[in-house]
């Protein structure tokens, strides 16, 4: 009996996650996730931060089509614009600030 979904090798589905830029459903292994801490996107490349999470294609063009779309604020579930700079920089969009 087939199971349903996407089947890799071992017969076990890999998890999927949606791109909160492109609206696209992908590999998990695929995706960037990223954390709110205090009011900062940040990634989490390893993935072990605490709290709710969000996926986004590791491009700067889903990073923009978010942004445009709005789309941090209600991933995460909290009102107003997001500070999405360190993101950025992880993508080599702009130099990182040190502080």
């Amino acid at each position: 009996m087939r199971r349903h979904g996407n089947l890799e090798y071992g017969c076990h589905a890999a998890p999927q996650r949606t791109c909160v830029g492109c609206r696209v459903r992908t590999d998990k292994s695929e995706l960037l996730r990223l954390v709110l801490i205090e009011d900062r996107v940040v990634p989490d490349q390893r993935g072990r931060l605490p709290g709710r999470g969000a996926s986004l294609h590791p491009s700067m063009s889903c990073l923009e089509l978010a942004e445009r779309r709005r789309a941090f604020p209600r991933a995460f579930r909290v009102p107003g614009p997001l500070d999405v700079s360190r993101v950025r920089a992880h993508l080599g969009g702009e130099p990182r600030n040190v502080m």
